[in-house]
């Protein structure tokens, strides 16, 4: 654990020229309290309205000088636990086995960027795959992660269907739209994302939604978490870093095309058309039902986690309550 955190040291230092954003803040400036914010992937609409509140001055009139830094791979969570960056971005499936145990990272999720997991199985529509059960005989690109297939094998038995029957194929998947038509069947995507460019692109496609499949599955994706240091030794300035933020996501929410151009300012390597009709669709996922951005409910948060215990997932159980608070959201 000391190695891997020593990894997310040295990543950062080696990032540390890549920060992105017209209010990138070495260090304090005019009296700004400096925080380094580590994203989880790429920039992409996921991220907008973090960089909403970084081109419209929130951060600054919170007193703030943030830093927006892109991570090396799987390496954010390590970043925050370590202390190089106080907060960040990662998922709550994969936070599972950070947060209990002897070697559990000193991290939790305080806001959620989204309410609902707009993750699921994407395919191409002649595949023909267009339920779960009717991903046997055909195959999919897998990370070999134990909890992402023991989900797979749930959805499709639950639908009568065989998992073994399922041709697994190691890859981590950059281009879906290229993938799905280089060979592969099938592909966990992020629908604001990837689903949103196969629509762009004119590819028809079929989509199981996981969210929709098994209420346990409806889990909080991407979550923004804070080393906890940080939140005893300085919330006030976690606090400040959420409000603005809300603001972020809520200019998003009810300025998309104006987001949009933000975000792609700030990423210009960006596809402007997917930018744009992501979006569009992910405006309405920020807060969804709820009105209080960042709001992460107990029951759904403890659900998944419960999920996990059931079915042996948990190297231990997890206590209802770990790894999130609502404590440094604004109301």
């Amino acid at each position: 654990m000391k190695k891997r955190m020593a990894a997310g040291l040295l990543a950062l230092m080696m990032l540390g020229a890549t920060a992105c954003g017209s209010g990138d803040a070495g260090g304090a400036s005019g009296g700004l309290t400096p925080v380094t914010f580590v994203l989880d992937w790429t920039p992409n609409t996921n991220h907008t309205g973090l960089y909403a509140a970084l081109e419209n001055g929130y951060f600054e009139e919170e007193g703030l000088a943030v830093s927006l830094i892109q991570p090396t791979e799987d390496s954010a969570s390590l970043m925050v636990a370590s202390g190089a960056a106080q907060l960040g971005i990662t998922c709550q499936d994969t936070m599972a086995p950070s947060i209990i145990g002897e070697n559990a990272l000193p991290i939790q999720a305080v806001a959620a960027i989204l309410q609902h997991n707009t993750s699921g199985i994407l395919s191409l529509k002649e595949t023909g795959i267009d339920r779960p059960a009717n991903l046997a005989g055909h195959n999919y690109a897998t990370w070999n992660m134990e909890v992402e297939q023991a989900m797979l094998r749930s959805i499709v038995e639950a639908d009568g269907g065989r998992f073994e029957e399922i041709e697994l194929i190691p890859s981590t998947v950059y281009d879906t739209i290229t993938a799905l038509n280089s060979g592969i069947d099938s592909v966990w995507i992020f629908y604001a994302w990837d689903g949103i460019a196969t629509e762009v692109k004119g590819f028809a496609t079929n989509y199981l939604d996981f969210g929709q499949l098994n209420p346990a599955f409806d889990y909080y994706t991407p979550v923004i978490i804070a080393n906890n240091e940080f939140l005893e030794e300085q919330g006030d300035i976690a606090r400040k870093f959420l409000a603005a933020t809300k603001r972020g996501y809520e200019f998003a929410i009810e300025h998309p095309e104006e987001a949009a151009e933000i975000l792609l300012a700030a990423a210009p390597e960006l596809d402007a058309d997917i930018v744009k009709a992501s979006q569009e669709w992910i405006a309405s996922q920020y807060k969804a039902e709820v009105s209080r951005w960042g709001y992460i409910d107990p029951a759904r948060w403890d659900l998944f986690y419960q999920w996990l215990t059931d079915n042996g997932l948990s190297k231990e159980p997890i206590a209802p309550g770990t790894g999130f608070t609502n404590e440094y959201l604004p109301e």
